[in-house]
């Protein structure tokens, strides 16, 4: 890794050397008047040839993003420079996932005293991990006569947590479980919601004894609620395939995309309200999230998420069933396009395990028109496609026979309804046989 001339300097030189020789063999002092100048050029970028190479730090302002955020990519040349250097010129690999500003991810900065620092923004625009290879880091001499290479720092990384949108669900379950929730149970106890006010009676705490009617009564009343529980919740992401075409955030999202997305809103929801969540990725027998509370186990769901991916092993069924066994009091959220029989047979598998399960639609509505009819026949492609819907929607209207409804997703109020309904299938009395 030496200073090696330029292509400029190694024109200045030849070209001078032409025109000298030919000025002395063909006596023509024109020429020499033209190639002086070039001489005197390639003598001066020669005679300030820098000795020293400079090292280069590579550091990020931060290696987590979510979807849309930015941050700074950043090369620092510290210590003695050479002042001879004049420019150092760096130069980041593009990638598709990030966008650059300067948008051709590349700066020169001039070397002046003190620590030279070069800044290209980074704002990622999908979820996932990926890495930010080696840059290409040139410094160049006074002139532009010379230039070595500057190895920097190893490749970074940078992980992107999908985007948790605003999304909000009624406070409603079908069978709330611990004492430990925000969700009204059925049954009094300890809590924060009224439930009403009645007669005294032993055991009762005296904080709880309501004075006005008490005085009112002449007899000791005290105020009772509703007992606050929580419900484990359990996210099923079908990975098995990416339907659409996936541009960003801020373009058209895939089935993979708006599945990620909607599991990572849904688990903020529901354990910002105290409930227990639990991630299950049908392509992913390891990377799977147990039933948990609080916000670090929101974070091990991101983390688990950036690794959703559609080339992984996907389970059968009866994998599914035998390595992730699911209480029959838990309200199981599947988010799929619903394409595959394995996820399907799956939800039928739960549902008569006595699992409420409520199907989230993640096929993009567009996805016929984004199809890449290169690969496909544009004359029985149609046809195909809409003879799949037409199987798709019959397997569906199974579902809700067996009491599983599906709803497509669109962020904030996509479960209000469902929830409601199967709260109160839930609160209805059971008919004995």
């Amino acid at each position: 890794m030496r200073w090696k001339p330029t292509h400029a300097q190694i024109r200045a030189v030849s070209v001078a050397a032409v025109l000298l020789v030919l000025a002395v063999l063909a006596r023509r002092p024109d020429a020499a008047v033209l190639g002086l100048p070039l001489a005197f050029v390639a003598v001066w970028g020669r005679y300030f040839r820098p000795r020293e190479r400079p090292e280069v730090r590579t550091e990020l302002d931060t290696d987590v993003l979510f979807e849309g955020q930015a941050t700074t990519y950043r090369l620092e040349v510290a210590g003695t420079i050479d002042p001879d250097i004049d420019l150092i010129v760096a130069a980041l690999p593009r990638s598709q996932w990030f966008q650059y500003d300067p948008a051709q991810a590349a700066i020169a900065e001039p070397v002046s005293e003190g620590t030279v620092t070069l800044e290209v923004g980074l704002r990622s625009k999908r979820w996932g991990i990926r890495a930010l290879e080696r840059p290409t880091v040139v410094a160049t001499s006074v002139l532009g006569a010379y230039r070595v290479p500057v190895v920097s720092a190893r490749a970074m990384s940078v992980t992107t947590l999908p985007l948790r949108e605003g999304f909000e669900a009624v406070d409603a379950m079908p069978r709330p479980a611990g004492l430990v929730g925000l969700h009204r149970s059925r049954r009094p106890g300890e809590g924060t919601e009224l439930a009403g006010v009645r007669p005294f009676r032993t055991g009762d705490r005296l904080r709880r004894i309501n004075w006005s009617v008490s005085a009112r009564t002449r007899e000791l009343h005290v105020t009772s609620t509703w007992s606050d529980r929580d419900t484990e919740v359990v996210i099923l992401l079908d990975t098995g395939g990416e339907i659409g075409v996936s541009e960003g955030i801020d373009g058209r999202s895939s089935s993979l995309d708006t599945g990620v997305r909607a599991a990572a809103s849904i688990a903020e929801h529901y354990l910002r309200h105290g409930d227990r969540v639990r991630l299950i990725d049908t392509g992913n027998t390891v990377r799977g999230v147990r039933s948990g509370s609080g916000r670090g186990h929101l974070r091990r769901i991101l983390d688990a998420l950036t690794h959703a991916d559609r080339q992984g092993r996907q389970q059968d069924e009866q994998q599914l069933a035998r390595r992730h066994r699911i209480r029959s009091d838990s309200l199981v959220l599947v988010l799929s396009p619903l394409l595959r029989q394995t996820v399907l047979g799956y939800v039928v598998t739960l549902v008569h395990s006595g699992c409420t399960v409520i199907a989230v639609d993640t096929l993009p509505p567009d996805v016929a028109s984004v199809i890449d009819l290169e690969e496909h026949d544009a004359r029985t492609w149609p046809l195909a496609w809409r003879l799949r819907l037409l199987e798709r929607r019959r397997e569906l209207d199974r579902l809700g026979d067996l009491g599983v409804p599906t709803v497509p997703w669109h962020g904030a109020g996509t479960l209000d309804e469902v929830l409601r309904d199967a709260s109160r299938l839930a609160a209805a009395p059971r008919m004995r046989s």
